[in-house]
């Protein structure tokens, strides 16, 4: 099994421009929503690689009711056709939290409000210029997490992880704002994304394969993280089948921290290119397994996350109550949300022994 965890994940050298947004939910949850009038949500997954290909849900009272391809648009509501194409066609578009979208232009990060209401402007924020750190590069974005939901608040934390060895944050609404530049100089986290943990105040990166977890304290700045060796326990007994089918597989860790219990959890999955589309390979999640973190760096493997769900996408995870329309009333659940795929994983019901 050390095998099967110590996999490390393919880098891909492209310019990310997930496009993902969201409503300003009481809840304070990041999601890939956009709220309109009429209570109905549309969730967006644009291709990392440009161009229209895509996917584009609406729910409305906690049941969604269709899943469109770009192509299908014209399905749409107008409010929500005008939406995702002014989205998409947003230049630099890397990623959005707490229905804010960053985006990167000549060296500057702004945020830019999203909401569907037309009477009222949608507010743009310039960010400081961005500085970036000798044998480091400040133009391919890795994620943008922020820490409130929205950057006006006076505590709010924005924190963006290039790919490479810089991590930057700042704090938009102080008067003096200036970004925190970090120079990592371990390479298992240059490809991975940041978490911003509300509960340790810290930024947290799962090193590339899982085994390592480095965190930055928000408020002693240091290049030096304090780091934590994963001892990974309760690990399922896998067949022959299931073991060859996962050491045939790449892996990507992401971690998310619970916005009800404060719980941690890693979620490693396991994926294989399903096919080449015009040259560029599309990857289909073959497994995957959760563990539950705790303060000493034990990773329990869990088939149960109790009444709360997991949501994946191509640059952050969520993990909220089975209370949120989000996640339709369905706890103990991993949805992934990404423009090769749409599906979920129910844990409860995982077999490896077969």
């Amino acid at each position: 099994m050390s095998l099967l965890l110590n996999q490390h994940s393919k880098l891909c050298f492209r310019k990310p421009v997930l496009v993902r947004s969201s409503p300003h939910l009481s809840n304070g949850l990041s999601s890939l929503s956009l709220q309109t009038d009429s209570q109905t949500r549309v969730l967006l997954c644009a291709d990392p690689c440009g161009g229209n290909r895509g996917i584009a849900m609406t729910m409305r009272s906690s049941h969604f009711l269709r899943t469109l391809s770009f192509e299908g648009w014209e399905e749409m509501s107008e409010n929500e056709d005008k939406i995702c194409a002014e989205l998409l066609k947003e230049m630099g578009a890397i990623g959005s939290c707490g229905g804010w979208l960053p985006t990167l232009k000549d060296g500057v990060l702004r945020l830019r409000e999203v909401n569907l209401n037309h009477e009222t402007d949608r507010k743009r924020i310039s960010l400081p210029p961005l500085v970036t750190l000798p044998h480091c590069q400040t133009q391919y974005v890795t994620n943008v997490a922020m820490s409130t939901s929205s950057p006006e608040e006076e505590d709010c934390v924005v924190a963006v992880k290039f790919l490479g060895p810089q991590l930057s944050f700042c704090r938009p609404a102080q008067s003096n704002s200036e970004w925190i530049n970090i120079r990592m100089t371990d390479p298992c986290f240059f490809s991975s994304p940041v978490m911003l943990s509300k509960k340790n105040e810290m930024l947290r990166i799962a090193g590339s394969g899982g085994q390592l977890i480095g965190s930055w304290d928000l408020q002693n700045h240091s290049n030096n993280p304090k780091l934590q060796i994963l001892r990974f326990q309760n690990l399922p007994k896998l067949s022959e089948t299931k073991r060859e089918l996962l050491e045939s597989c790449y892996t990507s860790e992401h971690l998310v921290e619970s916005i009800t219990t404060s719980e941690t959890f890693i979620v490693k999955l396991y994926m294989k290119t399903a096919e080449i589309d015009k040259g560029i390979p599309r990857k289909k999640t073959e497994a995957i397994m959760v563990f539950r973190l705790d303060e000493e760096g034990n990773a329990v493997y869990t088939q149960d996350v109790g009444d709360q769900s997991i949501f994946l996408t191509n640059s952050e995870a969520f993990c909220f109550p089975s209370s949120s329309s989000l996640s339709l009333g369905r706890p103990n659940f991993v949805k992934i949300v990404d423009v090769n795929e749409d599906r979920y994983f129910k844990l409860a019901k995982q077999k490896w022994d077969c």
